[in-house]
């Protein structure tokens, strides 16, 4: 097999300049102790997605428009999350608006644009998450509950359409990866009364592999080094360097230590902030 580390891609001078400073504006606007994050998304989402309508007279609108220009005011919709009885307000209430916000980037014409996006979202996860690391990396399409049960290390890297339910505490260690279509739960329902929920914290711990469309339930330990093939689905401990595959997963094979310990140094990140 080759080594394929990644290497950097640059974007033309003006871009770089360009995304740099809306970055900067955005974070200044979020540390304003007397920022309104409602506000500020839905200016933002409006000159993302329909230029020149805030200025319009909403009475100048059709019924269609105004609805339209309406899902660009998180207090205008409600999510998922808000429904759950557990759902800690004080918490929530301040990170809601910038859910949308990264839901709503993703869905435009930004959110496929990599140099944009990974720092975008980087800047986002830490008013969003209970806390994040150095050189966080998500992908296009992350989805999450709470936000606030989530807490995730240094040199992690979450990949595209994945699904982190951090309703019960999800934390995942230093240089972790989920690849592509993964789910990672941290809440389950009993199986007569779906009312009745249990809310286990999940543990992804340092250096895993969560690989393409696999499944961790809540609960799960999954210990360092470890890896849960694709396609599977983990509903028990893992153990370090082992390999875990198949529904339910079992493990199947030690990664050897003699590879390990030969194993190249990290390389550079190309998208690294520090």
């Amino acid at each position: 097999m080759q080594f394929l580390p990644l290497r950097p891609v640059p974007v033309s001078d003006h871009a770089q300049s360009l995304y740099a400073e809306w970055l900067a504006w955005l974070a200044e606007e979020l540390d304003r102790p007397d920022c309104d994050r409602n506000d500020l998304v839905r200016r933002v989402l409006t000159n993302i997605y329909f230029p020149g309508l805030g200025e319009r007279d909403p009475s100048t609108l059709t019924l269609d428009q105004q609805v339209a220009a309406a899902q660009m005011d998180p207090t205008a919709v409600t999510l998922e999350p808000e429904y759950y009885e557990e759902t800690d307000l004080a918490l929530y209430t301040p990170r809601k608006p910038l859910i949308w916000l990264w839901e709503m980037f993703d869905r435009s014409a930004l959110g496929e644009n990599v140099e944009l996006g990974i720092h975008f979202r980087r800047l986002l996860a830490r008013y969003v998450f209970g806390s994040v690391g150095k050189n966080f990396k998500a992908f296009t399409h992350v989805r999450f509950s709470y936000g606030y049960n989530l807490h995730v290390g240094d040199g992690v890297v979450i990949h595209r359409h994945v699904l982190l339910d951090d309703r019960g505490g999800i934390e995942i260690g230093n240089g972790s990866s989920v690849s592509d279509f993964a789910n990672i739960y941290s809440h389950s329902h009993d199986i007569v009364d779906g009312r009745l929920v249990s809310l286990p914290r999940t543990v992804i711990g340092k250096g895993v592999r969560i690989t393409y469309h696999a499944t961790v339930l809540a609960g799960a330990h999954v210990a360092d080094d470890s890896m849960v093939g694709a396609g599977s689905m983990l509903t028990r401990p893992t153990e370090p360097h082992w390999v875990y595959v198949g529904v339910p997963a079992r493990k199947v094979k030690e990664k050897p230590a003699d590879e390990r310990a030969k194993k190249a140094p990290p390389t550079g990140d190309p998208m690294a902030d520090e």
